[in-house]
């Protein structure tokens, strides 16, 4: 396990086969024992091949170096749920979210809420809007969407329904990662915009198995004797809904409390005051604003990584400038789990 350096780009070798274009590398991979063919002309959603951008090689190899001399027991990984642990392009078609996948059994409201999407998606990933403007506008969307669930009737047995018949996908790859990870003790925290209830529901039906060291911190939904959505859980004082834009102003508030949370009897077999001492982080999105996932810890070392679903000509300067690692055309996770590898390889290797 190695990598491959030049004067302006450094990419990981073991998983990803690499040829040169300008500052994009387009790359096959070899999950298991089996070769993919990088393809020139690429379609994201049936192509098995993917492109990587590295804006800063010398920067990212010497965090690399730096998480790694730590050791493993100080590394822990954040991550976003939607388009990022998950796929945004499913059989050539967007893949569903946790908020998307929700089928109410009420047609009415079902619409109403398609109705929102179709008219907040654009402007969620339009790279025109300033971001303050923007985050506005998630706010109300979110809002909407919830009243809709509470005042539709949604039920936790309608939950269980949609995810068995929803089409939402894993990256290729995360299985792995996430065994790679409990196998190391190392904390997994899931930091979404979705909805938790539905990520839970997802991991248990779509996995077929839970993972000690993964904590989920989202939307949470709270529902009456008889299954029925009555409102959502508040995670801070602020009481304000998570969306994809403010994961930075609720980091602060919930930091502590999950972290504490880590350290329970169902979770990692270490208390939480050594969880609090994992000052190095991996952390994953696949927007600007996950960036802020990070803000209530008190990291030494942070690497990002951006996953690049769509808008990619015009949002690639903006998330290069941003991410340490920019993967682009809905990437899988095979690259994450070699670098988490080296991350983890013993010093002196």
């Amino acid at each position: 396990m190695s990598y491959l350096q030049s004067s302006n780009i450094v990419i990981i070798s073991s998983i990803v086969k690499p040829v040169r274009f300008a500052r994009v590398w387009y790359c096959t991979h070899t999950p298991i024992n089996q070769m993919q063919t990088a393809m020139e002309q690429l379609d994201p959603s049936k192509s098995k091949s993917f492109q990587v951008v590295l804006p800063h090689p010398h920067i990212l190899h010497a965090k690399t170096s730096s998480i790694r001399m730590a050791g493993h027991s100080k590394l822990q990984v954040i991550a976003d749920f939607d388009a990022t642990l998950t796929k945004y392009w499913v059989n050539g078609h967007r893949g569903q979210t946790s908020h998307g996948l929700l089928q109410q059994g009420n047609p009415e409201y079902d619409a109403k809420r398609q109705e929102l999407y179709d008219y907040y998606h654009p402007l969620e990933i339009s790279p025109s809007i300033p971001i303050e403007e923007k985050a506005k506008l998630m706010e109300e969307w979110w809002g909407k969407t919830h009243a809709l669930l509470i005042e539709g009737g949604l039920t936790y047995d309608a939950i269980k329904k949609s995810v068995a018949v929803s089409i939402i996908t894993f990256r290729e790859g995360v299985v792995e990662l996430f065994h790679f990870l409990e196998a190391r003790d190392i904390p997994v925290l899931i930091f979404s915009a979705g909805l938790a209830d539905v990520i839970e529901e997802v991991l248990r039906q779509k996995l077929h198995r839970s993972f000690k060291n993964i904590k989920i911190v989202s939307n949470r939904m709270i529902f009456d004797e008889d299954g029925h959505l009555v409102s959502f859980e508040v995670w801070c004082s602020k009481r304000k809904t998570i969306h994809v834009l403010n994961k930075n102003e609720h980091a602060l508030d919930m930091a502590g409390p999950l972290h504490d949370q880590l350290g329970d009897s169902d979770g990692l077999n270490e208390d939480s005051a050594s969880v609090k001492k994992r000052t190095n982080v991996l952390l994953l999105g696949d927007h600007i604003g996950d960036l802020g996932m990070s803000d209530g810890l008190d990291y030494e070392t942070r690497i990002s990584v951006g996953f690049l679903n769509d808008n990619v000509e015009k949002s690639l300067d903006s998330y290069s400038k941003a991410f340490d690692i920019v993967y682009l055309n809905d990437g899988p996770m095979w690259g994450i789990i070699e670098l988490v590898s080296q991350l983890c390889s013993n010093e002196g290797d």
